[in-house]
């Protein structure tokens, strides 16, 4: 199978190349296109690939013992603190480990990235591109907050770190390898112009940059290792539940064959209601959420339910993209051919791919891929003995135009392996089996997913959903139990207490009831081991949440 006829990315799409994703890395990557306006980083190092060694070194060194005092006489401790906290490495512990970078604690830390470890799979465009058509100034707003709290210290006129810099000890730490590694250039890489692609759904981009100028409100009030740690569980939740969003949208958009979807920026129905954007959205996500009691047996299946409608979705997202992607070499080579003017933005955006399916460009779409499956049949053939693959036969013998014909051959080849891919993309964003995570898995092979909330994620969402816009910032509030299962539920579509009306789920049962009830408990009991919750009394309405850290009057 050519080249041409296997390309699946769209990166009007997603930027996304669904692969195993490590959050860490979609962090680094972000950092520079922050600091250079979309561009991505380009840096020489001069020397060698960086070490565990070689940074030990440094701290340890006689030349730096007025920096870090008393260090020279622990190596050992040196080393294992800069193992454990503040690199990021690949196969730790095993003989091939090699640094990938340093934590992604301050936004230079990208310099000293090993870029061969470093691939982060176009998330960082994801979330940069996400950001920057988020609406009414909010994208604005959250880059500006973001790039002024990763490059914290730093004059980004200069380059150099300002001396009046309150800087916690892991990033000076961080920072003082800039006086170590001797960067030759730290240059934006504008060899070509980044593609600004406006996301398919542009109410999660609203929703995006709302809870990172949300979780940003905390910078002068936790630690910056927490908030960093915050920030990442963030991001991956996002680009979790925007690709789940994604296998229900573009099927749909393709099963609807118009050129006008829904989600372009000015038919988007949903409002911008800063706290519940999705109220009137045809595609909600509706996740039912296990809370973890083991005992709640029913609940675990109802979790496993929900997660298994939406991978489910898969082959048919595998399909729908697969269509687009070929309207879009389509669309390209009618344009060559002077067949069809290119919109106003400069691009076909899907809705513009879209019409192409309509019946007016019937026989412009049946001869491009007659030609395009004879090519491919042709090469499938090859004269051989074996001659065609039995898959790509049996599709030929459907009596399918020739259009159908090329998409069914395509899946029918390569659905599999992308399946694979994007199961291994969705989990990782999801962060299976962590504290961070929505998704559940037990190790045995072959055991279903479910929908279920990890500590740290909820406390992450909790601190999100007990903010109070006040003047341009944010402060603190407690938070009524109900009123906070509602905040995840409209906002994020988290079902803990009930179930979605549909979503494969029919009116509850009384099994269903009791279920949900227990979990609802269970909400409450995790709530109070991550001590964000006290029971004033039995009565309902009083039982609060209180944030962690509280935010009273805004400075900054």
């Amino acid at each position: 199978m050519k080249g041409r006829d296997r390309e699946f990315r769209l990166t009007k799409v997603s930027y996304v190349d669904f692969k195993h994703i490590e959050i860490e890395r979609t962090l680094l990557n972000l950092f520079p296109r922050l600091k250079f306006d979309g561009y991505p980083g380009r840096v020489r190092l001069a020397g060698q690939a960086l070490t565990v060694e070689k940074f030990a070194d440094e701290f340890t060194d006689e030349k730096n013992k007025h920096n870090f005092r008393g260090f020279a006489d622990h190596k050992e401790i040196v080393y294992k603190w800069l193992e454990t906290d503040l690199l990021d490495l690949v196969n730790r512990g095993r003989p091939t480990q090699a640094v990938v970078s340093p934590r992604p604690l301050h936004g230079n830390t990208y310099k000293f990235r090993n870029t061969r470890h470093a691939r982060d799979y176009g998330t960082s465009e994801q979330v940069y591109w996400m950001l920057y058509h988020a609406r009414n100034g909010l994208g604005q707003a959250a880059r500006d907050t973001l790039k002024e709290f990763i490059f914290t210290g730093l004059d980004l006129l200069t380059d150099k770190i300002q001396a009046s810099a309150k800087i916690d000890i892991e990033t000076q730490a961080i920072l003082h390898f800039e006086s170590a590694v001797e960067v030759k250039r730290d240059t934006p890489d504008t060899t070509k112009d980044p593609e600004r692609y406006p996301p398919l759904c542009i109410a999660h981009a609203d929703l995006l940059a709302d809870d990172v100028l949300r979780l940003m409100a905390y910078q002068d009030y936790m630690p910056r290792s927490v908030l960093v740690d915050y920030l990442k569980t963030l991001l991956s939740f996002h680009l979790a539940l925007y690709h789940l969003r994604l296998l229900k949208l573009l099927p749909e958009l393709v099963r609807r064959k118009r050129g006008d979807p829904p989600c372009a920026l000015s038919t988007c129905p949903i409002a911008s209601n800063p706290i519940f954007p999705y109220v009137d959205c045809p595609y909600q996500l509706r996740l039912v959420v296990d809370m973890g009691d083991t005992s709640n047996v029913h609940m675990a299946e109802l979790a496993r339910r929900s997660a298994d409608t939406y991978y489910r979705r898969i082959p048919g997202y595998i399909q729908a993209q697969f269509i687009i992607k070929k309207l879009d070499e389509m669309a390209e080579y009618l344009h060559k051919a002077n067949k069809l003017q290119r919109p106003t933005t400069g691009y076909f955006a899907v809705g513009d791919l879209l019409r192409l399916l309509e019946p007016a460009f019937a026989s412009e779409r049946e001869a491009y891929f007659k030609a395009r499956l004879a090519g491919f049949l042709e090469e499938a053939d090859n004269g051989e003995e074996h001659a065609l693959d039995p898959e790509v036969r049996r599709v030929t013998e459907m009596g399918l135009g020739d259009f159908e014909t090329y998409i069914e051959i395509l899946v029918a080849l390569r659905g599999s392996f992308h399946r694979r891919y994007l199961v291994d993309c969705l989990d990782s964003l999801l962060l299976k089996n962590t504290e961070s995570g929505l998704l559940r898995q037990s190790r045995t092979k072959g055991s279903p997913r479910r929908f279920a909330l990890g500590s740290r994620l909820l406390e992450v969402l909790l601190q999100i959903a007990v903010l109070m816009p006040q003047g341009s910032s944010f402060v603190t509030r407690e938070i009524r139990i109900d009123e906070l299962l509602l905040f995840l539920r409209e906002r994020y579509g988290l079902y803990i207490d009930c179930l979605p009306l549909n979503e494969g789920f029919g009116k509850p049962s009384i099994t269903d009831l009791q279920a949900l009830r227990k979990n609802r408990e269970s909400f409450k009991m995790r709530l109070r081991e991550i001590g964000f919750f006290q029971d004033l009394s039995d009565a309902y309405v009083t039982q609060t949440a209180t944030p962690r850290y509280t935010i009273t009057t805004h400075h900054h």
